[in-house]
């Protein structure tokens, strides 16, 4: 009866932290994310150049640009060197297999977002920039780069990563993600409500942990 005693006693105190755990609120991200007030949005650098939907990457960005603009949380920056957090976007296919074009605009680039090309930037830079770099799709100016065989997720990509002045913020690991079909599609961009949503979660999470 003893031992019965002594191990019921030492389940019990076991127990107890196990369960003051449970009652700790969930949060869908860390809590330092409700401290970011800048946010950039950039093309995934390793994504090819649709040849399906050449534009595709570019107007998804513009899409989610928009999208955080409405919501008004944020401020939008050109520079992921200067952001709290970086969303990196990539646009599905609907397809495991893609054939693109390398785009130098995106693969290697390291700190700062081309101006988009006739569009209206959201946040920081209001307007029609100059843009050195235009792509306009005339039969003059076809790319005579070879296509290339890309294998990647068929759905649309959403990562958002903590930015706060690292020179490889992208290396590290992205502290929530959206990966759906059409998740990046306009109007609605299912990617940026969910973040919404999630942000809300995390705020909630936050106010019951002070």
């Amino acid at each position: 009866m003893r031992r019965f005693l002594t191990l019921f006693t030492l389940s019990a105190v076991t127990l107890l932290p196990l369960s003051a755990k449970e009652k700790q609120p969930k949060s869908p991200m860390p809590f330092t994310v409700l401290k970011a007030q800048t946010i950039a949005v950039v093309i995934d650098p390793d994504a090819g150049r649709s040849v399906r939907n050449p534009q595709g990457n570019e107007t998804a960005q513009r899409d989610v640009e928009t999208a955080l603009g409405n919501w008004g949380r944020f401020q939008t920056t050109m520079s992921y060197l200067n952001a709290d957090l970086i969303i990196v976007i990539r646009k599905g296919s609907g397809r495991m297999v893609d054939e693109t074009i390398p785009d130098p605009r995106q693969n290697g680039r390291v700190g700062t977002i081309e101006p988009l090309d006739n569009g209206i930037y959201v946040g920081a830079q209001h307007g029609t920039p100059p843009n050195p770099t235009s792509r306009q799709t005339t039969k003059e100016s076809q790319p005579t780069t070879p296509t290339q065989v890309e294998v990647k997720d068929p759905n649309d990509t959403f990562l958002v990563y903590m930015g706060g002045g690292s020179d490889t913020p992208l290396d590290g690991t992205p502290i929530w993600q959206y990966v759906a079909k059409d998740g990046l599609k306009s109007p609605t961009v299912p990617a940026v409500s969910a973040f919404r949503k999630a942000f809300t979660e995390t705020e909630q999470a936050a106010s019951k942990n002070p």
